[in-house]
């Protein structure tokens, strides 16, 4: 299927639009490409060196960085917090950045055994925003069936009142440990809601010292083992929305579900990194993806993305999803710091099948907007028990539908009743594994990390800063100073500020 014709779908085009790597299988015959449109697609990957620069990144070259103007020149080095599966590297850069990752690994696998041998802690709530907080919790609710020793882990993102009290009226503080995740170690969400805790651990005469743990910076506030029972490191080469596989998300698997489920996690997101680099490119899944959104995005003048996960245990992955991909490709300027005259990244949504077939699918199947549909569905689910009601399981009711809803769009119906009548030729792809495992996550979180990754290269914009997100947290830090001063008299302040503190107070 072309942009202005439709192909017929047939069995072989199936199997031809097909790609293999790691356990899953892209099936992206329901795309509107044919061969042509892939090969000028690759041709673009190979002008834009698209290749060269996933090297380039996992080497440890400085990939974030704006050339003419001010901007962060680090290396976006997450890769090295899992390069520790025979994957030589003749950098220095990654070598020593993978040491050091393995190094945390290796202190976090000691500390987890202690803490396994006391059998003290039932539950530990993670204190972080952003990225320290979403990737980590979506991958933890995605291995919820390997919950072990009753082990639980709560998360406290959002600096709301409510939010801090309603984990604390749901824990044994005595059993539970308070992790602290800040980079800077000046956040302040986190650090206002350390503190609430600190004071409840006070009221209930416990010391913090032999409770709250903190992942930060060298250097940072947090990194003092005079005020926490221990201290893992996180580096600059790690961005906060690629942090999953270091320590943010490594404890929580760890610490709930065992050290050898998180073995397995990062022994697949390094499966996927390397497939990443291979330049047999139509089995090269994560370009082969960014390759067919920058198709969608560019030459289809698709605005959205919908993600729609047909697993239970996924129903927040589209949350991350969202954060990596709109955070790091919502940019309008180049490396060079120009405005780009093409679109960039695409809006991201979404929400687990069947639920999202009674919500907005309507829209997605007749309504006057178009855009790509990525689906995510196993063969097998991961609890084991599945009854038969009416001759199938809930499992087979699960994947007719995710199959169905592809050849749906595609194929769309004729009918003489126009509100009985689908277009069809809306584009979606099927990326099929076989069972949600961790390894099949980390290669989940990798392939997601790097399509995002490659197409930030092509569109040549800097996929790894953030400044978007600073403007809003610098005003209202300059808030914060009015309420601290006087929240009574804002007669000095700008008028539009004015006109709504105001409202605060009437």
């Amino acid at each position: 299927m072309t942009s202005q014709t439709k192909k017929k779908l047939t069995a072989e085009r199936i199997n031809e639009f097909t790609a293999t790597a790691c356990g899953y299988k892209l099936l992206y015959a329901t795309q509107r490409i044919d061969n042509e449109t892939l090969d000028a697609l690759f041709s673009l990957a190979k002008e834009r060196q698209a290749l060269e620069q996933m090297n380039e990144m996992q080497n440890g070259e400085i990939v974030n960085r704006i050339y003419e103007f001010p901007s962060e020149e680090r290396p976006a080095l997450h890769t090295a917090t899992r390069d520790f599966f025979d994957n030589p590297n003749t950098s220095k850069m990654a070598s020593e950045a993978a040491s050091a990752a393995k190094q945390e690994v290796e202190k976090l696998r000691l500390f987890i055994e202690k803490l396994d041998a006391e059998n003290t802690f039932t539950d530990m709530v993670v204190i972080g925003i952003g990225g320290s907080e979403l990737g980590p919790k979506v991958h933890y609710e995605a291995l919820l069936h390997l919950s072990r020793l009753g082990r639980k882990v709560h998360f406290l993102g959002n600096i709301d009142p409510d939010a801090a009290n309603a984990i604390v009226n749901s824990i044994d503080l005595k059993k539970s440990l308070i992790l602290v995740i800040s980079k800077t170690g000046t956040t302040l969400e986190t650090l206002t809601n350390e503190e609430i805790f600190r004071s409840h651990f006070a009221k209930a005469g416990l010391d913090p010292k032999k409770q709250f743990i903190s992942i930060t910076a060298v250097g940072s506030p947090l990194d003092n083992k005079d005020k926490y029972l221990e201290v893992f490191y996180m580096w600059d080469w790690v961005g906060g929305r690629f942090c999953t596989t270091s320590m943010p998300g490594a404890i929580l698997i760890a610490f709930a579900y065992g050290f050898s489920n998180l073995w397995e996690f990062l022994k697949g997101a390094n499966a996927m990194d390397k497939i990443a680099k291979s330049e047999s490119s139509k089995n090269n899944l994560p370009l082969l993806a960014a390759l067919l959104g920058i198709w969608n995005r560019n030459f289809l003048n698709s605005p959205l993305v919908a993600m729609i996960p047909y697993s239970h245990a996924l129903s927040r992955y589209p949350s991350h999803i969202q954060q990596l991909d709109m955070e790091s490709n919502g940019k309008q300027i180049d490396k060079h710091g120009r405005r780009v005259d093409f679109e960039t990244g695409p809006i991201i949504f979404g929400e687990p099948g069947t639920n999202a077939q009674h919500s907005f699918f309507q829209l997605i199947h007749q309504g006057t907007t178009t855009f790509p549909v990525e689906m995510i569905g196993f063969k097998n689910p991961q609890i084991k028990h599945d009854e038969s009601i009416n001759s199938t399981t809930s499992q087979q009711k699960l994947l007719s539908n995710l199959l169905a809803q592809s050849l749906a769009l595609a194929a769309g119906q004729k009918d003489s009743n126009p509100n009985k009548n689908f277009p069809g030729n809306r584009s979606s792809w099927i990326l099929l594994g076989d069972e949600l495992t961790p390894y099949s996550l980390g290669a989940l979180l990798a392939f997601y990390e790097h399509k995002v990754a490659f197409q930030g290269f092509i569109w040549g914009i800097n996929s790894f800063d953030q400044e978007g997100v600073q403007l809003g947290k610098k005003l209202a830090t300059n808030i914060l100073k009015i309420f601290a001063e006087s929240q009574n008299s804002h007669e000095n302040e700008d008028p539009l500020l004015k006109a709504l503190l105001n409202h605060l107070e009437s």
